[in-house]
């Protein structure tokens, strides 16, 4: 029997919600990771009622380190513990800091080819669990057959790398960088930005019992250049890497629920972004920062745009001398406006597999706000020296809107 040709369809970013971000081990010291997903899954099928729990098809949920808590397929477990029907799968994805990025890819490919309709996808980190490397053994043959140098397994010591490749981006740069994210993440939070998307979580405490986060932990406002050019730095004698010019070590989760457009027309949901393209790319290991630069240009390749087209970066800030070279190589300005409008993961924090989608909540915001940008990007390096970037449409533009009614 011939196969039926296949119509790809289009995929919307329906909703984006996140924990709180903590310091690893602290505010969350006492919670477990699943139940940090749990709770976005829930408040994600509480925002958007019109959506029947047995139409989500499939619940993608992403974290590293994918032991205890963070275990057990959590993609799955994760739905059955949030209440979803026992007739939604679930499954687990590791690409490290693209962990919740890859979630939102593959199941919008499987959207796409229309394998699902609607699905959940997200990611999770608990550091203060499960510190980064926990219980891995790289194979020897990285270091004995030079696969590898060995700086290439601590990434602090790749950021290190690339502060040496381009001497131009100094330290006093990325301190710079580094300040601007806190003062611009303070500002966000003074204009209630970044609220709305926060889902409350139980917090237990030996000291203090039962408390609510309501907020992000790692946050300084007030940090300056002057502070931060004092701190120590931990990966090399006399290095330019510090804890404040570079995402701290966290816990949190983050989910999204992502459909068709026309399973969200059916269901009265409203799209807050519509994807256009996306890439993952292999760069050298020892300098994995600069993974989101082939990304990117990929990815611009493939939706048959450019950078000037784009009118919004949310762009992980893992180190800030990655997103400086990435800047650098776009001929964008240290503070173009276009980059991280709410401050990044130098003030908010990384908690490895959930950022992905933290940066796409973000956007969505900035969509919402900002009618004249059509397209945005979210992107981030990957450890092991990968890159991921997802370019996106925004279709609260005049021309989308257009487009859509013709259709």
């Amino acid at each position: 029997m011939p196969h039926t040709a296949r119509h790809v369809r289009d995929v919307a970013f329906v909703d984006g919600v996140r924990t709180p971000f903590g310091k690893a081990g602290s505010m969350y010291a006492e919670t477990r990771a699943d139940d940090l997903v749990v709770n976005c899954i829930r408040d994600l099928l509480r925002r958007n009622p019109q959506l029947p729990p047995e139409r989500v098809d499939d619940v993608a949920i992403a974290a590293t380190t994918q032991t205890g808590d963070q275990g057990l397929t959590i993609g799955r477990s994760a739905a059955l513990l949030a209440g979803l029907p026992r007739s939604v799968p679930g499954y687990a994805i590791d690409r490290m800091c693209a962990g919740a990025m890859t979630a939102v890819t593959t199941t919008a490919s499987g959207i796409a080819f229309g394998a699902y309709d609607a699905v959940i996808a997200g990611g999770v980190e608990h550091m203060g669990r499960h510190p980064m490397g926990e219980g891995i053994d790289p194979n020897p043959r990285f270091l004995s057959e030079q696969l590898v140098d060995p700086s290439a397994l601590v990434m602090g010591n790749t950021a290190e790398n690339i502060h040496d490749r381009y001497p131009h981006l100094t330290k006093e740069r990325a301190d710079a960088f580094a300040a601007a994210s806190q003062a611009k993440l303070a500002k966000a939070y003074a204009d209630g930005k970044i609220q709305a998307d926060l889902v409350p979580v139980a917090t237990r405490s030996t000291e203090e019992g039962w408390g609510l986060a309501t907020k992000d932990e790692p946050p300084r406002p007030g940090t300056t250049v002057e502070a931060l050019a004092e701190l120590r730095t931990p990966f090399r004698a006399h290095g330019r890497i510090t804890a404040g010019n570079s995402a701290g070590l966290n816990d949190g989760a983050t989910a999204s629920l992502l459909t068709d457009t026309g399973t969200a027309t059916d269901l009265g949901l409203s799209p807050k972004m519509l994807l256009v393209a996306y890439a993952f790319t292999g760069v050298e290991p020892e300098v994995m920062g600069i993974g989101p630069v082939p990304a990117t240009e990929r990815a611009l390749r493939q939706a048959g745009l450019s950078m000037d087209d784009i009118g919004l970066i949310e762009i992980n800030e893992a180190f800030a001398v990655q997103v400086l070279a990435y800047l650098e190589h776009f001929g964008l300005a240290d503070d173009d406006p276009r980059v991280n409008p709410y401050g990044g993961a130098i003030a908010l924090g990384h908690p490895l597999a959930s950022s992905g989608v933290r940066l796409m909540t973000q956007l969505a915001r900035q969509f919402e706000e900002r009618p004249d940008v059509r397209y945005g990007i979210t992107t981030l390096c990957v450890g092991l020296g990968m890159g991921g970037t997802v370019v996106w449409e925004n279709p609260h533009h005049a021309s989308v809107a257009k487009e859509n009614a013709a259709r």
